[in-house]
């Protein structure tokens, strides 16, 4: 280890037991299920709105076992809200392999851990580091950040060639003690200090050797990823109540947007939803709904009709929940959205 590593390290970790984050619910105990819960939850989502989730996830399924032994859909239900909802399916499977193939115990190799689903190489250094302290660096969007800027290291890091460069970094600064707070720590800075905007350089323990602030440069690193316009998409969700207060709703696929949660039955057009069953002159629109993902718009267009008194195909083939039943199951956050207003109509 050279010198400036150590340094870098050494002040790092000073910094941390003065201003780090010590009272993250994974930490008691830090043991590889708890950090690798929390490290799939944080993948795109802040701590804050992480930390309620984990601790209500933590309740429910308080050990691999359990979550292994779950259905998929009460995973879903208590992951409904986070987003990107393959991580929670990636999770409930990535636990029925380590209950079949580990006994039970979660995985100490880097290769196995790495191969099971919805873990990438960040992700599995994070918990090598954390819950084992083995020397593995991780590389999410706030190390990214640090390094970016520390090392005054241009171009979008997510390009392939930068990001080797960041890794390359990552890896060489590693201090041979006290990993997981490292870790930690190296999150942290990059979340309260060194953050996109308005970093706080005067307060950051690492200004005086990191090269964008030497040249002001901060403002430009990391280099901002190249725009690329999203496309919007349309759909019309159906809002149909029987005489009994039901609503209809519809499991969505695995694959896909919202994928194995609930949801109000989708047309891609208002003559779909005609073709459907549904009485057209019980129609009624709602107020347009706009919900983006990471990869397009959609543009969500609510509409609310009737059953009609005899039994159509498309509609005997819908499942009929209470509201209150509903908002039980895993269901995304527009349509809960919907549901709730429903709910709130119907005990008005």
């Amino acid at each position: 280890m050279t010198t400036k590593n150590f340094v870098f390290s050494a002040v790092l970790l000073d910094w941390f037991d003065q201003h780090g984050r010590h009272g993250l619910p994974w930490h008691y105990p830090r043991s590889a299920y708890q950090v690798w819960v929390s490290e799939v939850m944080l993948q795109q989502t802040q701590v804050q709105t992480v930390i309620p989730y984990f601790e209500r996830f933590m309740r429910a399924f308080p050990d691999i076992q359990t979550l292994a032994s779950s259905k998929q859909s009460e995973v879903l239900a208590h992951w409904a809200g986070l987003g990107y909802y393959a991580r929670g399916r990636n999770l409930h499977r990535a636990a029925q392999i380590i209950q079949q193939q580990f006994m039970g115990q979660f995985p100490k190799e880097f290769e196995q851990i790495q191969a099971l689903p919805g873990i990438g190489r960040s992700t599995a250094g994070a918990i090598l580091a954390q819950a084992f302290e083995q020397p593995y660096a991780i590389l999410d969007g706030n190390v990214k950040r640090v390094l970016s800027r520390f090392y005054a290291i241009e171009g979008w890091p997510g390009c392939k060639p930068v990001e080797t460069k960041l890794w390359l970094k990552a890896e060489a600064l590693l201090p041979n003690h006290r990993l997981a707070d490292y870790t930690q720590a190296m999150m942290d800075l990059g979340a309260t200090l060194c953050k996109r905007t308005r970093p706080g350089c005067e307060r950051c323990p690492l200004s005086s050797g990191c090269q964008a602030h030497l040249y002001s440069l901060v403002d430009n690193l990391p280099s901002p990823k190249p725009k690329k316009a999203l496309p919007t998409q349309e759909t019309w969700l159906l809002i149909l109540q029987d005489d009994l207060g039901r609503l209809a709703f519809v499991k969505r696929p695995e694959k896909g947007i919202w994928g194995g949660l609930y949801s109000l039955p989708a047309f891609g057009d208002k003559n779909q939803l005609l073709l459907a069953g549904v009485e057209p002159n019980s129609l009624l629109e709602w107020q347009s709904i706009a919900h983006s993902f990471s990869h397009f718009h959609l543009t969500i267009k609510p509409i609310q009709g009737k059953k009609p008194l005899a039994v159509k195909e498309g509609i005997d083939a819908f499942i009929w929940m209470l509201p209150w039943q509903a908002l039980d199951q895993g269901l995304p956050a527009p349509i809960k959205k919907i549901i709730k207003k429903i709910a709130l109509q119907s005990n008005n």
